[in-house]
C-alpha cells in the first residue's frame, strides 16, 4: 500500500498532462488517459507553485500559499494536501512520498 501524500513528499505533473489558464480557472488534460480536470483560482495558483517547486518538499508550496493568502497554515495544508492527492488518483500529478 502506497503511504499518503504528506508535506515532505515532492510532487511533479505526469508525463503527458498539458494546462491552459480560462480566465480565473486552470483546465488540467493528461493526454494519455484522458482525464480532464478543471481548477478555480486558488487551485489553479497552488498548481502553478507545484510546477515552480517540482524538485522541493510540498511545505515549500504550503509556505508560499500561507505568504499570499490570509489563511491558516492547517488549513491550507490540509486543502493542498486534499488537492495534491486527488491530482494524483486522477494520475495528474505523480509524488514521491
Amino acid at each position: 500500500m502506497k503511504p499518503g501524500v504528506s508535506l515532505a513528499s515532492r510532487a511533479r505533473i505526469a508525463d503527458g498532462v498539458v494546462f491552459q489558464t480560462l480566465q480565473d480557472e486552470l483546465v488540467l488534460l493528461n493526454l494519455h488517459t484522458g482525464v480532464y480536470f478543471g481548477l478555480n483560482a486558488v487551485g489553479a495558483r497552488m498548481w502553478q507553485l507545484i510546477q515552480d517547486h517540482q524538485q522541493a518538499p510540498l511545505n515549500k508550496v504550503l509556505d508560499a500559499l500561507v505568504g499570499e493568502y490570509e489563511v491558516p497554515a492547517g488549513q491550507c495544508a490540509g486543502d493542498l494536501l486534499k488537492l495534491v492527492a486527488r491530482l494524483e488518483e486522477n494520475r495528474l500529478l505523480e509524488i514521491d512520498h
